[in-house]
């Protein structure tokens, strides 16, 4: 048997995690010199490379000095919270990668946090040394105190560190030596050293959990794990042991990864990283074992869900025309579909057939799904996000998050101001002497939504901010809204340039000129807190008197079109977000202005 070693690479979000994976993979010999290879392999979805984030956790290997290294990139961001928790389990050690200049962060914290618990070796890799603002022995003390403040083992906070320029695929044993690092050769040595060999019994009864789910057109459903114990070949009889019962399927082939692609095996043995085919329904938690001798693993558990929308079906005037997967049925299906590979969402049925809630860990792992779902050809409509609050010893309590921001001197005043306002309590101040200060707010989930395009703004774009779940406290009040109110079209047509021309001076827009709108589509937000209808299709009258050049003089600020975060942030509890492959909207629930105004009327008397 190979000897084997399992590790993950786990950082805050963009701290160089995908670029490192690809540069050991490359450095290890695991492909031929001529041959083509992408950059950021191991980000293989479309959303994941325009982003530059991981969404989904995924498995790679290369062998070095022959020893098999299965490798795991983690997603940084708390949002994907379920795809750490359960790649930890597959791995015996971990690369903890932290940003010479920015240092730990939340998510840093988070998932450092669920390695120590998990008891798993942590090697430390400062990156990006090569940055004019690096401050390199004052990040090694803030990972130290980091390790003592989420009460590591003496053993534990004696770790070893290694510091690399992860682009340039260098790594070295001191940062002085930056400019003489040639290649990661360093590192792999470390890997294989230092970490240690998988601690299993290769004759005891198959074990293995289920961490992951794939499928193949060629032989169906695919379960992705590590095997804790025993062996597994082609033809095996083995036992699924399932939420809903346990029931006994054949292996019908096995993979092992090489690189980042699935090779076909006919056995593997305890500690390594299996792919197993065989099954009409698996799912991630379930345990595969032996049938005459079960050995049953305790279901996976992650974080509960704090942040839930409403998604329904789309019944807007312009729906059905950019979208295929219309129907509730097929929405169902999708979301049904999400559910076996993603463990960190929730979906609830409401009383209505074709609306349900769907639950996360934050906006952005909601905002990914529907994007996702957008690119597929779906239409929804989708409501503003809303906290998940709880009842405990007859007190509501809500979702905290612990937002970490770093921003340049002179904007702190107004990001304090904004977030006291939002119920956030400020934890620490610190000042880097670079005119940056990073401040530490306790906020509740609730006071972060629609918060961020806010923040940018105030601080001119140059702001960080960083937020991680941090647990349920008592609900601290009410928080006041959106102050501004929305510009909606009062009528079905195409926006001219002349009508919006008339509207620069309202709001900010968020349509151009030869955009088809509907009644109670919101085209724009207003500068003051009341809303207003406006007919955005109106053309110029023509008439005998021209003054010459008048007619090429509208000049409309650039619009730049919503995201589907942007929208879901900004909306009010009277809209939705209407989302289609093509076009992402904001309209009112009540398209009609009459009704709108009624209902407002009845709500204030």
């Amino acid at each position: 048997m190979q000897s084997i070693r399992n590790i993950a690479i786990i950082a805050h979000v963009d701290h160089g995690k995908t670029t490192l994976v690809d540069h050991l993979l490359k450095q290890s010999g695991l492909f031929r010199e001529n041959e083509e290879v992408e950059d950021r392999m191991m980000d293989s979805m479309d959303l994941e490379k325009e982003r530059g984030i991981t969404i989904a956790a995924k498995n790679a290997s290369f062998v070095y000095k022959d020893i098999k290294v299965n490798i795991v990139d983690t997603p940084g961001h708390s949002d994907f919270g379920g795809e750490v928790e359960r790649i930890l389990g597959m791995v015996d050690g971990a690369i903890l990668l932290v940003d010479a200049s920015e240092g730990p962060l939340p998510q840093t914290r988070f998932v450092l946090n669920k390695a120590l618990k998990k008891d798993i070796k942590v090697i430390c890799c400062i990156n990006k040394i090569d940055r004019p603002d690096s401050r390199i022995n004052e990040v090694l003390d803030e990972v130290f105190d980091l390790f003592i403040d989420l009460d590591a083992t003496e053993e534990q906070a004696d770790f070893e560190t290694i510091y690399a320029i992860a682009k340039d695929g260098v790594a070295v044993l001191d940062p002085a030596d930056k400019d003489k690092g040639e290649n990661l050769q360093i590192l792999l040595d470390w890997i294989v050293e230092k970490f240690p060999a998988p601690k299993v019994d290769i004759e005891a009864p198959l074990q293995m959990m289920v961490t992951n789910i794939d499928y193949s057109n060629f032989v169906g459903r695919l379960a992705i794990g590590r095997i804790q114990q025993g062996s597994i070949k082609v033809g095996d009889q083995i036992m699924v042991a399932q939420a809903e019962g346990n029931k006994n399927v054949k292996v019908t082939a096995l993979y092992s990864f090489k690189g980042n692609q699935q090779v076909a095996v006919d056995e593997l043995f305890a500690g390594d990283i299996a792919v197993v085919a065989g099954f009409e329904e698996i799912s991630i938690g379930d345990t595969l074992t032996d049938p005459n001798n079960p050995q049953i693993m305790e279901r996976l558990r992650v974080d509960e869900p704090t942040v839930g929308v409403m998604i329904s079906v789309n019944d807007s005037p312009y729906a059905g025309l950019e979208g295929k997967q219309i129907t509730s049925r097929k929405i169902r299906e999708r979301l049904d579909k999400e559910l076996l590979y993603n463990v960190a969402i929730r979906v609830e049925d409401t009383d209505k057939t074709d609306t349900w809630k769907l639950l996360g860990r934050g906006e952005l792992q909601i905002a990914v799904l529907l994007e996702q779902m957008r690119r597929e050809g779906f239409e929804v409509l989708v409501s503003k996000p809303q906290v998940i609050f709880k009842e405990e010893n007859g007190k509501k309590m809500e979702p905290i998050e612990n937002a970490v921001i770093d921003v340049e001197d002179s904007y702190v005043g107004a990001v304090t101001e904004k977030l006291g306002k939002r119920k956030g309590i400020m934890t620490s101040m610190d000042s880097k002497g670079s005119g940056r200060t990073r401040l530490e707010f306790k906020i509740p989930a609730r006071g972060l939504i629609g918060y961020r395009n806010e923040f940018l703004t105030d601080t001119r774009g140059t702001g960080l901010l960083n937020t991680q779940y941090s647990g349920y406290e008592e609900f601290r009040g009410p928080i006041s809204g959106r102050n501004t109110g929305s510009i909606i079209a009062d009528r079905k047509g195409k926006a001219t340039g002349y009508a919006l021309d008339t509207l620069g001076d309202r709001g900010r827009l968020f349509i151009k000129p030869g955009v088809e709108v509907y009644e109670g589509m919101v085209v724009g937000e207003a500068n003051k807190g009341i809303d207003l209808n406006v007919n955005v299709c109106k053309e110029k009258k023509l008439s005998n008197v021209r003054a010459s050049g008048t007619d090429d003089a509208i000049k409309l600020a650039p619009v730049k079109p919503l995201t589907i975060e942007q929208a879901l942030e900004w909306i009010s509890d009277s809209e939705l977000v209407e989302i289609t492959p093509v076009n992402v909207r904001v309209r009112c629930r009540i398209m009609d202005a009459n009704k709108r105004k009624q209902i407002k009327k009845k709500m204030e008397s």
